[in-house]
This record gives structure tokens, sequence and C-alpha cells, in this order.
């Protein structure tokens, strides 16, 4: 069943193995079309109506499309950042920083819990002192 009829967020991709900015591979990925019947389809429109309105359309059909997810999303979280970076990079920057600086946070938490002196007098008291 194509993206197109299971009805996924995100719109068409740019296929990363396409030949010129993949915008004949995604179109025939996203719509499940060979993608020979795409690639026919811009030779006989460009035929109709001349070479640069279908060249001027595949190039911005290629600005406004997303490239291709290097690896395929795992959950909704994923796919929301994605989209996110793709579309606003700073906003998507902005929030990976602060994901650091949460990680960072915790991993300042453990380090005091873990080296004051009243954590090594109760894991030696415990019987964990390493014997």
């Amino acid at each position: 069943m194509s993206n197109f009829a299971q009805g996924r967020p995100g719109g068409p991709y740019r296929a990363r193995n396409g030949a010129f900015l993949g915008v004949c591979h995604g179109l025939a990925n996203y719509f499940d079309w060979p993608v020979h019947v795409v690639q026919l389809g811009f030779c006989v429109a460009a035929g109709f109506t001349g070479v640069w309105p279908t060249a001027v359309a595949y190039v911005i059909l290629a600005l406004l499309m997303k490239p291709e997810p290097v690896l395929p999303f795992q959950n909704t979280g994923e796919a929301e950042f994605y989209h996110s970076y793709t579309s606003s990079r700073g906003m998507a920057l902005q929030r990976l920083k602060q994901t650091m600086d949460n990680l960072d946070r915790r991993l300042q938490r453990i380090e005091n819990i873990v080296t004051t002196r009243g954590y090594d007098w109760d894991r030696r008291f415990n019987g964990s002192g390493g014997k």
C-alpha cells in the first residue's frame, strides 16, 4: 500500500538514490508507482508545455520536498524531530541543546550523589565494599 493511501504525515520525500535531486523517485515511492512512469510523465509534460515550465516546476518540487530520512522512524517523536529539523534547523538545534542540558544536569546530580562522603560510608557498612 502506498504512503499516500496510508495517509502518512510529512508528504513525499526526495529520494536519496534519485538521479537528479530525487524528485521522480520520491514521488514514485510516495504514490507507489514505477519510477519510469513518473519520469515519463515529466518528459511528456516537458513535451507539451515546453522544457522551461517543467524544469521550473521540477526545481520548485525539489525545493519544497524534504529529503528522505537516512533511517526509518522508530516512533512519532523521531518523526516530529526530523520534520522540525528540516523545517527549522534553529528550532531543532535548540531542542537538541535542551535535551543535552537536561542530560548534563542528571549526570551532575548522579555524580554528586556518588562522590559524597556519606555514599562511601553507606557502601562500606552495607557490605558492598568490593570484597
